[in-house]
C-alpha cells in the first residue's frame, strides 16, 4: 500500500509517500511561499540531493498538482501512475472537541473541521484546501484527517478547563485542547518499544521542543495534561511565541501601546519568545553563536527557556504522582546537546540523572542518556509525525 501524506500549513505543504509494505519513504519534500513570487518545490531525492523548482503558485491547488506531477516526472518521480497512491492522510490542527481519533474524511467530517476554524484560522482552511485539491486531483481515493488536538482529548476536565465563567465554555468552547498531539503519541509509544515498556503501565513525560515546544503528561497510554492551551501560544517558551504570560501584562501592553486584538497576537506569536528576549534570532544555534560573542539578553533567553521546561516537567511529576520516562525530541530536543543537558541538571531529587557525556553527544538518533542508576529513563526519540499519519491512514482504510 502507497500512502500519501500532506501537512499543508498556511504558506506551505509537505507532503511524504511512504510505501507501507516495505515500511520506506518513496518520495518526501515541501512547497514553500504559497501567494508570494518566489514560491518552490524542493524534492528531496533517495540519495540525498535536492532538487529546487521555482514557479508561482499562488494557492495551494496549485501546489498539490506540482506535488503530484513530481511523484510521476521522469527525472526525479518515483511512481509511474498516481494510481498508485491508495490512500491520503492529512495533517489536520484543530478537531475541538469533535475528534478524538483520526477519522475517514466525509462531507460530515469536512462540516465539523470548518466549525473549528475559529480556533485555527490560519491553518484549518489550508488543511480543507489540501482535502479539496485532493479529491478534485485524485477522486475516490479515500483521505483520512489527523488531529493534531486529537491525543489530548482524554485529558481530565479540571486540567482542561480554564478558571472563566463557565458559560464561555458551553458557548464557544473555551478550553486547552493542546497541540502536537501527533508528536507526543509517536515518542511515548516509541519510547516503551524501545525500552521494553508496557505503554499502558508507563508515567511518561514528553518535551517536543523545536521553533514550537510543549510538554505532556501521558500516564498510561492517555494524555492527561499539555503545554499548549486553546491556541498554540500558551506553556513553553518558543522560538517567537511568548508562552506562559500574566493576562495582566497583556491588557496592560495593549493599553500602552494602543494595540488592537490582533496587533497583540502578532506581538506574542511572531515576535516574542527567544526572539523577543534576544532581540538576535528564533534559532538555538544562532542564540548560541550570540553567548559566545558575550550577548547577555540571548544568554538571558535560554536560560528562560531551560527553566520554563525545567517548571512543567516538575509539574507533571506532580500530576501523575511520579515518572518513568522522560523524552526528548523536536529540532531542539533531538539536536540540542547543552538544553538537554542543563534541564535534566540538578533534577536528581526526582530521580532524573543523564550521563552529561552521553547527552552531550546525541544528535537525532534513539538514545538512552540518563545513568545506569536513574531511577528515570532519560531517553532521545526522534519524532516522526509523519509516519503515524501514515499508520493511522493505513488502518483505517483497511
Amino acid at each position: 500500500m502507497k500512502i500519501l501524506v500532506l501537512n499543508c500549513g498556511s504558506s506551505s505543504i509537505k507532503y511524504k509517500l511512504f510505501d507501507m509494505d516495505k515500511k520506506s519513504v518513496l518520495a518526501q519534500g515541501g512547497i514553500e511561499k504559497i501567494g508570494l513570487p518566489d514560491s518552490f518545490l524542493l524534492i528531496k531525492l533517495p540519495n540525498g540531493d535536492k532538487v529546487k523548482r521555482e514557479q508561482s503558485i499562488p494557492e495551494h491547488t496549485v501546489g498539490i498538482e506540482m506535488i503530484l506531477s513530481a511523484l510521476v516526472d521522469k527525472e526525479v518521480g518515483c511512481i509511474s501512475d498516481l494510481k498508485e497512491i491508495n490512500a491520503v492522510g492529512h495533517r489536520v490542527v484543530h478537531g475541538g472537541e469533535k475528534f478524538n481519533k483520526s477519522v475517514l474524511i466525509t462531507p460530515e467530517v469536512i462540516d465539523k473541521v470548518k466549525e473549528c476554524i475559529d480556533l485555527a484560522p490560519l491553518h484549518n482552511p489550508a488543511n480543507l484546501k489540501g482535502i479539496a485539491a485532493i479529491d478534485k486531483k485524485l477522486p475516490g481515493v479515500p483521505q483520512v484527517g489527523v488531529f493534531d488536538t486529537a491525543f489530548h482529548q482524554t485529558m481530565p476536565d479540571y486540567a482542561y478547563m480554564y478558571a472563566l465563567p463557565y458559560e464561555y465554555y458551553e458557548q464557544y468552547p473555551i478550553r486547552r485542547y493542546g497541540f502536537h498531539g501527533t508528536s507526543h503519541r509517536y515518542v511515548s509509544a516509541r519510547v516503551c518499544e524501545f525500552l521494553g515498556l508496557d505503554y499502558n503501565k508507563t508515567k511518561i513525560i514528553t518535551a517536543h521542543i523545536g521553533n514550537g515546544g510543549s510538554c505532556s503528561a501521558v500516564l498510561n497510554g492517555k494524555s492527561v495534561d499539555t503545554s499548549m492551551g486553546l491556541k498554540p501560544i500558551e506553556g513553553l517558551i518558543m522560538g517567537t511565541r511568548a508562552g506562559d504570560l500574566d493576562l495582566g501584562a497583556a491588557t496592560y501592553i495593549m493599553d500602552k501601546e494602543h494595540l488592537s486584538t490582533a496587533q497583540f497576537s502578532d506581538l506574542v506569536n511572531k515576535k516574542s519568545g527567544l526572539l523577543g528576549i534576544s532581540g538576535v534570532s528564533s534559532d538555538c544555534r544562532d542564540i548560541d553563536d550570540a553567548i559566545k560573542q558575550g550577548n547577555k539578553r540571548a544568554k538571558l533567553a535560554r536560560e528562560m527557556f531551560i527553566y520554563r521546561v525545567k517548571k512543567y516537567i516538575g509539574a507533571y511529576v506532580a500530576a501523575m504522582n511520579g515518572v518513568d520516562v522522560l523524552v526528548f525530541t523536536g529540532g531542539i530536543g533531538e539536536n540540542d546537546c547543552y538544553i538537554r543537558t542543563q534541564i535534566c541538571k540538578d533534577m536528581d531529587f526526582l530521580g532524573i540523572k543523564v550521563d552529561e557525556a552521553i547527552c552531550g553527544s546525541v544528535r537525532g538518533e534513539e538514545k538512552v542518556v540518563s545513568t545506569p542508576d536513574s531511577r528515570v529513563k532519560v531517553c532521545v526519540i526522534p519524532t516522526d509525525e509523519e509516519w503515524m499519519i501514515a499508520s493511522d491512514t493505513q488502518q483505517i482504510v483497511s
